[in-house]
């Protein structure tokens, strides 16, 4: 055989391997045949819930409530406390009682002396009064002898009367030694003891806790799948409560905020963007938790 006749082989041999390579090829990149029927309309996957951590809160306001101010600008200091955290009060309620009562009621105790005193005295002024009239009339005594008794009875009348003001005045005052509930709800934190001076945070915390709420911070990048009147379940965090809490979305602040993410770094220095979404708690589950303020909870929002 020639040379020419091994050449024109050995080409024809390499054409015929790369067309079946490239045949090869052309059949890898043949999409795989599906396993579903024909007919069939494939649908695209439900979005996962999400997830997001918050805390328990009164529906009402809290209230942060103050010792009153002494005459020296500085705080009493309490002397009973008549609340824990937890309980539940009424309007009006008498929460706690500081040490400037004491002098006080030291003070009313005297002017109530001096007022039944000043009845009692006017009580017989008033007797010897009407004796020295029917005798002045009859020409038995002088007529200015009854002019003077009459110039001690306004006297007498007159004393009767600042001590009735005297009394008015030490109520007001004690008034300003008692701190009592200006809204019926639930003691949220005591901030001062007895036997101590209230600083600036006051005596305690009162909510309105009759309602219980959930204020969940939701990432800026979940936000877009939290709706109005989206149903929300919630567990615990730390196990303050068993099973599982039922709510729905109340409310979605239009303002993102920045907060520190402790949880994923100690450091506390990665800032992460929060939208703080209300979730108001079904009333059954609201009683379950009334007296639960400030509880951690992982919330997730059904999709």
């Amino acid at each position: 055989m020639s040379s020419r006749s091994l050449v024109l082989g050995f080409g024809a041999a390499a054409l015929l391997a790369l067309a079946a390579f490239g045949g090869q090829r052309l059949l890898n990149r043949q999409p795989a045949p599906s396993s579903a029927p024909p007919g069939t309309v494939k649908r695209p996957a439900m979005p996962e819930a999400v997830a997001a951590l918050g805390r328990l809160d009164p529906r009402g306001e809290i209230r942060s409530l103050a010792a009153p101010i002494t005459g020296i600008g500085g705080s009493p200091r309490i002397t009973r406390l008549l609340v824990q955290e937890g309980d539940r009060v009424a309007p009006g309620q008498l929460l706690s009682v500081f040490d400037t009562a004491e002098p006080l009621q030291a003070q009313r105790r005297l002017v109530e002396a001096r007022i039944t005193n000043l009845r009692s005295r006017l009580a017989v002024q008033n007797r010897d009064i009407a004796r020295y009239r029917s005798l002045s009339r009859s020409g038995a005594i002088p007529s200015g002898e009854l002019d003077t008794r009459e110039t001690d009875l306004l006297e007498l009348n007159g004393q009767l009367q600042e001590a009735l003001a005297e009394r008015d005045r030490i109520d007001a005052d004690l008034k300003l030694t008692e701190l009592r509930a200006p809204i019926g709800g639930t003691v949220l934190r005591l901030h001062a003891r007895v036997g101590e001076r209230p600083g600036d945070d006051g005596v305690l915390e009162l909510g309105a806790s009759d309602r219980m709420e959930a204020l969940i911070e939701v990432y800026e990048s979940d936000i877009d799948r939290v709706s109005l009147g989206q149903t929300v379940t919630m567990t615990s965090e730390n196990g303050g409560f068993e099973g599982t809490l039922s709510g729905r979305v109340l409310r979605i602040s239009p303002q993102v905020r920045q907060r520190k993410v402790l949880e994923t770094d100690p450091t506390g220095d990665v800032d992460a963007r929060i939208v703080e979404v209300r979730v108001g708690l079904e009333p059954a589950d609201a009683a379950r938790v009334r007296q639960r303020t400030g509880l951690k909870v992982i919330a997730r929002f059904t999709p």
